[in-house]
């Protein structure tokens, strides 16, 4: 309602701009400094004075009485120099929430609904368990679809995995180099329930990559298996298929158990298999948006000129495209990738159906091979915009791959090409030594110790997720003995999963996090379980109504507009109603900033406020009906927005806590 009336306000004021002095100005509006000046402040004035030579005041006091009256708005007047206060008709505003109807001013972001948005997020490599940086990266782009589908558009959620990567190849060393193992003993391990197979190539990738610092001359065995995988044939492309295949089933379960689902996997064996790269790599050629280095150490490879995409980087260094071996670097098949998100390779996946959610929605892998005709598949790619969700540290891949889209032509799709970055997951000292993890005197002091996959370093997603779910546990149990303990882990579950997605998403994308068991399982201060907590109180307000055998009233009949303007005449009960029908203002803005974090830390101040109206007024026991009416529906309305804002941050309100 907020966001419909603000939008509205903008409308009326931008067309009267256009009318009056010609000028297509877009019109922003502010928060007053203080509540008691309004509920918005428009700041045209300022901005059309420099044009119209004109005083910001009397520019202002034109606007007001060019406007007359909006719908929904009390009054308008000028302050200061020529700001233009609003005050809002609050009765009005108030039945717009308890009667709503369908307006059609536009969605909650605003305007621009894009028509088809791709996002591309986790990307694990399937090469080792998830980490706590992977949940980052996650949670991110699943809050971000969430976000960008409740503010109305359509959205299509993609998993890239990199199977025939330089990480799989090193596990596959691991095995077949190393170990000796065969791909009948891989299937042995995959295939034993006692066996993490995820956990177990986690310290395989590790002890390899140890092995090559002892044994140098051993990094000729990772050339030689990314060759065979990337060529599909024989035993190291056997072993790569069985290895990536499993670890990409178990990440999948990890990411299920934070409620992240997906569209399709895209697989790079397929970009090389169907020839994805190649049909990409002659139209960079031809463009001459890459040459053939003749000379010093680039020599025999595949280049782009670093004037195509240095940008703020400052780099002076050609980017390897193609390696003098052959084989294609990462960068080079994602550019072939992010030309097929955008329709514009001229070639397509085939697909196959991989696994149904629970929730019935079905999940799609690429494949090689065409599928049996009577199959419905869904149509994937053909995005308008493209959000990456990648970490910050490749911000100069990113560079690249949109200079790839610039030099085909494809300018206007290198545009919608985002690049949504995260800083890294670091671990905090204290957490290191409660990992068992030996630290140096020096990393002691640090504020952060960095995760390394290589070493082996780092939390994995699915321990520390059990961890937080036994945390939670103790607390249900000791509250909820009387439940039983298959419910009171399912509760435990919710509220765990909360305060990990909370932890992950309150920190705005350019901040580290140094990642802390102490600070994660806390349930006080600004947490997912306390604003769990605050749905939950709001539920039980209304469940407890009906123990007593009453129900709620109607409001739509109950809450007239003599009522409400009663009740809101309260400045108090003015300023939370306000607060709890921001939602779709906290989601627009973190929408266009794309900062989850807005929204999460608007859903904090929800969760303060509802709990200050909760211990100020008596909704039970108040005696006065028509007051008693009013704050019920109150209730049922902060239940309904945190249920709604929680959900967006893809977190579930438990059914007790």
């Amino acid at each position: 309602m907020f966001h419909l009336l603000e939008q509205r306000i903008q409308d009326a004021f931008h067309g009267r701009i256009l009318a009056q002095f010609g000028i297509d100005l877009e019109v922003s509006t502010e928060q007053p400094r203080q509540s008691s000046l309004g509920e918005l402040a428009v700041p045209a004035a300022f901005q059309l004075a420099r044009q119209l030579k004109q005083p910001p005041k009397k520019i202002a006091a034109e606007l007001i009485e060019g406007i007359g009256s909006i719908e929904g708005v009390a009054a308008m007047e000028v302050a200061g120099n020529g700001y233009i206060n609003v005050r809002f008709a609050r009765a009005g505003y108030a039945e717009g929430l308890v009667r709503p109807t369908p307006r059609g001013e536009g969605s909650a972001t605003g305007r621009g609904i894009v028509d088809r948005i791709i996002v591309e997020h986790t990307n694990i490599n399937p090469n080792k368990a998830a980490h706590i940086g992977h949940l980052r990266n996650a949670v991110l782009g699943d809050t971000l679809v969430r976000m960008l589908r409740a503010a109305g558009n359509r959205v299509e959620v993609q998993n890239y995995i990199d199977n025939t990567g330089v990480q799989v190849a090193d596990v596959v060393v691991g095995f077949h180099f190393i170990e000796h193992k065969t791909p009948a003993d891989v299937k042995r391990l995959i295939a034993d329930p006692t066996v993490r197979f995820d956990y177990l190539c986690w310290d395989l990738y590790a002890r390899t990559s140890a092995f090559y610092k002892d044994s140098p001359e051993a990094v000729g065995w990772r050339a030689e298996t990314l060759h065979a995988v990337e060529s599909g044939g024989g035993t190291l492309a056997e072993l790569a298929h069985l290895v990536a295949d499993a670890i990409v089933a178990l990440h999948l379960k990890t990411m299920l158990r934070l409620g992240v689902e997906y569209d399709v996997l895209p697989r790079e064996s397929e970009i090389l298999h169907l020839k994805f790269w190649a049909a990409a790599f002659e139209l960079l050629k031809e463009r001459k948006a890459i040459y053939l280095e003749t000379e010093g150490k680039n020599s025999g490879c595949w280049v782009m000129p670093p004037e195509a995409f240095a940008g703020d980087s400052g780099t002076e260094d050609s980017k390897v495209i193609v390696r003098s071996n052959g084989t294609v670097t990462y960068v080079g098949k994602d550019i072939a990738y992010q030309l097929w998100k955008f329709g514009l390779l001229g070639k397509d996946f085939y697909y196959r159906p991989m696994m149904r959610y629970p929730d019935g929605h079905e999940l799609w892998v690429t494949t090689d091979e065409p599928q049996i005709a009577n199959r419905e598949v869904p149509a994937f790619g053909r995005g308008t915009r493209v959000f990456n969700v990648i970490d910050v540290r490749q911000s100069y891949l990113q560079d690249v791959v949109v200079a790839g889209l610039k030099a085909l032509g494809a300018a206007e799709q290198a545009a919608q090409s985002v690049h949504f970055a995260y800083e890294m997951v670091a671990l905090s000292p204290r957490c290191c030594i409660e990992l068992g993890i030996e630290l140096s005197d020096e990393d002691r002091q640090r504020p952060y110790v960095e995760v390394s996959g290589r070493k082996g370093l780092g939390v994995k997603a699915d321990d520390l997720i059990d961890r937080l779910i036994d945390k939670a546990l103790e607390e249900v149990a000791a509250r909820h003995a009387e439940k039983s303990a298959e419910e009171q882990r399912k509760i435990a579950s919710e509220i765990a999963i909360g305060a990990l997605r909370y932890f992950l998403l309150k920190y705005t994308r350019n901040s580290v996090i140094a990642f802390d068991f102490q600070e994660a399982l806390s349930f006080e201060g600004e947490t997912g379980p306390y604003v769990q907590y605050a749905a939950v109180r709001a539920r039980n307000i209304l469940k407890k109504l009906e123990e007593r055998g009453e129900t709620l009233p109607d409001f739509t009949a109950d809450l007239t507009r003599e009522t409400l303007e009663s009740a809101l005449a309260s400045e108090d009960f003015w300023q939370m109603l306000l607060a709890a029908s921001k939602v779709d203002v906290a989601l627009g803005r973190a929408v266009v900033s794309g900062e989850p974090a807005h929204l999460a830390r608007y859903a904090f101040q929800l969760a303060q406020t509802f709990n200050n109206f909760y211990h100020q007024y008596h909704i039970l026991t108040e005696e006065n009906r028509e007051r008693r009416v009013y704050l019920l529906w109150m209730t049922d309305f902060f239940r309904a927005q945190l249920i709604r804002t929680l959900g967006i941050l893809g977190i579930q309100t438990p059914a007790y806590m």
